[in-house]
């Protein structure tokens, strides 16, 4: 069973359907590569460079600006970020419901899956059926991550999917672009030309099976990389581990003093593999003695 994102509601009206939501896109069979290093193939991580200074900057010391005027900036801060966020409800809010070819495909953004909750099935099915019947789709907000969204809950066989949407000023006009008259004629295209066009159409349709439609570059990428392993032409490199703290076996009588005297030869062992020379009391000769940890500490 796939994972899901979080457990809800979907709400309208007196109406509560529990669902799960779930993501609908597969990102197991993505092309993931890792950037290496050509010089020494070791993987190249980022950093945080500060454009002035020429420094990494640690995380701690990010903030986010808006720049309004060039090179002006209005800086936000963690508490700014907390009282704009809107809550989580856990709940998928319909708002109303439409024909879903009316909303243009510019609108659609990430898409969901939602299979019922616990004792939710009687009114997931209702409400399936319910839209199917009529041919309608849900318009509704939710809130995923912190974030508002606006999205369309439709049909899909057997399944409900949440489709994210983009709000209006997230699509650019038609307007801002120049394009050719909307009169064939006017943009100087003949009648038997559009007449061929159609025949050429209709000769391609049709019915819509996805398996027929395949990621060919990323076919070809896997392709070429089974290649080059089965030809042995890859790189291998050793990254240094970080060092791990000894773990005794289970069952076995752990020997403290032991294992502190280890410590200490290796501690006081010289490069050139003789021990240093300890005075009767155990200590280094000419080491300094540790200060005590509440000695300087200023009194409350």
């Amino acid at each position: 069973m796939p994972r899901d994102l979080w457990n809800g509601a979907i709400t309208f009206g007196l109406v509560h359907i529990p669902i799960k939501l779930h993501p609908a896109a597969d990102s197991r069979n993505e092309l993931d590569l890792t950037m290496l290093d050509r010089r020494n193939m070791s993987p190249v991580g980022f950093q945080r460079i500060n454009k002035k200074a020429g420094k990494e900057v640690p995380w701690g010391e990010v903030v986010k600006g808006y720049e309004y005027e060039k090179g002006k900036y209005g800086v936000l801060s963690d508490e700014d970020f907390r009282r704009a966020n809107v809550e989580a409800t856990q709940t998928i809010d319909m708002l109303g419901f439409v024909e879903i070819d009316q909303i243009p495909l510019t609108y659609f953004e990430t898409p969901y899956f939602l299979t019922p909750g616990k004792r939710g099935e009687k009114g997931y099915v209702l409400l399936r059926e319910t839209l199917k019947r009529t041919k309608k789709a849900g318009i509704a907000h939710v809130v995923l991550r912190t974030k508002e969204h606006m999205a369309v809950l439709f049909p899909m066989d057997d399944m409900l999917v949440l489709n994210l949407l983009r709000y209006p000023d997230e699509i650019r006009s038609t307007k801002d672009f120049d394009l050719p008259a909307a009169n064939s004629k006017a943009a100087g295209v003949d009648p038997k030309e559009v007449a061929i066009a159609e025949r050429l159409v209709k000769s391609m349709t049709d019915d819509w099976d996805p398996s027929h439609y395949r990621d060919t570059y990323r076919d070809d990428i896997f392709a070429l990389i089974e290649k080059k392993i089965k030809e042995g032409k890859t790189e291998e490199i050793s990254l240094p581990e970080e060092p791990r703290a000894e773990q005794p076996e289970r069952g076995k009588v752990v020997d403290l003093m032991a294992l502190r005297k280890r410590s200490i030869e290796e501690k006081d062992r010289r490069p050139d593999g003789r021990k240093s020379a300890r005075s009767p009391s155990g200590k280094t000769p000419g080491a300094p003695k540790a200060a005590h940890p509440y000695r300087h500490r200023k009194s409350a």
